[in-house]
């Protein structure tokens, strides 16, 4: 848009510097015409005078913007003696008519040009000493035409800046508009990081903290490996919050380890005394896209925090099946299960776990099934495919 306002503004200097241009080579003419024909005139002096104040006032119409309507005045008045003075100084009207067209408004413009094209008219006649068509007809004639197409530009010109000014304002909204839709994709993407990495700790945590609270006095050993267990995870948390502050990858991928052992170690870890977590991998998975690995890996760590939370299950497993054009990951647990129907309800009735590996399935172009009923556990797969992924 710019590049537009500035190509613009530079066919107006252009236009510009020509019109100056002919005024000057105009008013020469006119004058070296005079001075050819009427050197020894009385009315010399006052015709070069007269024609370089016309010179002088010009300029200054053109320099002094913030009274360039007196100057203008000046000006046209000067030209108007100076033309019943000597009529060869009429052609110099078309400059004048521009410089009008371009300072006045359109009605007192084109009054003015009424005005001197009647002038020109007379002052040729009266040269002339009959009444020529030609002198009375192509001054009418020319400042029609300069009229018409000075008007019709400066009306395309003024369409132009409206359409480049509705164009910037357009932009400046989609701009506005995508930028909002980038905070609400990323809080959308802080709240998955944040539900499957630190509250999943702080979760753990709280029930290790109470567990030991209970068997503090009766089994001390037990209590502390417990705080131990605690320690682990914060210390683990921590890490997960400074890698997900700075959109690292998942700890358990960031040295480097392939994804199967990324899962194996997230079954290990969650496996308690009352859940007993198993990881399976199906075929030989290939290199994988970074983003594809770490969203699988948040995906299996969200699902069993949603087992460990509300499915009071004794097994769960994970399975990873690597296929030609695709890769599944099955999280299945003996839990009690639920109606898959309850997924319809708000939000604040069914907490943010399924809608956030969902998001994150959708976001690799993937599907998300979940299996499920009352006291038959529950199976959540994911089904990624492989051509799709974005790295």
């Amino acid at each position: 848009m710019t590049q537009l306002h500035g190509a613009q503004r530079d066919d107006t200097r252009l236009l510009a510097v020509i019109v100056h241009s002919a005024f000057y080579v105009l008013l020469a003419a006119s004058l070296l015409r005079f001075l050819l024909r009427h050197s020894e005139s009385p009315r010399t002096p006052w015709v070069i005078g007269l024609a370089v104040a016309l010179a002088v006032l010009y300029a200054l119409s053109e320099l002094r913007h913030s009274s360039r309507l007196l100057w203008f005045v000046l000006l046209v008045v000067a030209w108007a003696v100076l033309v019943v003075l000597a009529p060869s100084f009429a052609w110099c009207a078309v400059p004048l008519v521009y410089t009008g067209l371009r300072i006045l408004s359109e009605r007192v413009a084109v009054s003015l040009v009424v005005v001197l094209t009647g002038l020109v008219v007379v002052t040729q006649v009266r040269l002339a000493g009959w009444a020529d068509p030609n002198l009375l007809l192509a001054p009418i004639a020319v400042a029609a035409v300069t009229t018409a197409l000075f008007v019709g530009m400066r009306r395309q010109a003024q369409r132009q800046a409206d359409l480049i000014d509705d164009l910037v304002r357009t932009r400046q909204e989609l701009a506005a508009t995508e930028r909002r839709e980038g905070t609400l994709a990323e809080r959308e993407r802080l709240a998955r990081e944040i539900h499957d990495t630190l509250a999943q700790g702080l979760s753990s945590q709280r029930m290790l903290l109470q567990a030991a609270d209970l068997v503090w006095d009766t089994d001390p050993e037990l209590a502390h490996a417990h705080l131990r267990t605690a320690a682990e995870i914060a210390e683990r948390d921590l890490t997960e919050a400074r890698r997900f502050v700075h959109d690292l990858a998942p700890a358990d991928l960031a040295a480097g380890g392939s994804l199967p052992a990324a899962l194996a170690a997230v079954a290990a870890r969650e496996t308690t005394d009352t859940l007993t977590v198993r990881c399976h991998i199906e075929g030989t998975p290939g290199p994988l896209p970074q983003r594809m690995e770490a969203t699988l890996l948040r995906i299996a760590q969200g699902a069993l925090a949603n087992i460990r939370e509300h499915a009071d299950a004794s097994t769960a497993t994970i399975t990873l099946t690597c296929l030609d054009d695709q890769i599944v990951l099955d999280i299945a647990d003996d839990g009690r299960g639920f109606d898959p129907e309850d997924l319809a309800l708000p939000a604040e009735h069914r907490g943010h776990g399924l809608p956030a590996i969902r998001a994150r399935v959708r976001q690799l172009g993937g599907t998300c099934t979940i299996e499920s009923a009352p006291g038959d556990g529950t199976v959540l797969s994911a089904a990624i495919p492989l051509g799709t992924a974005v790295q």
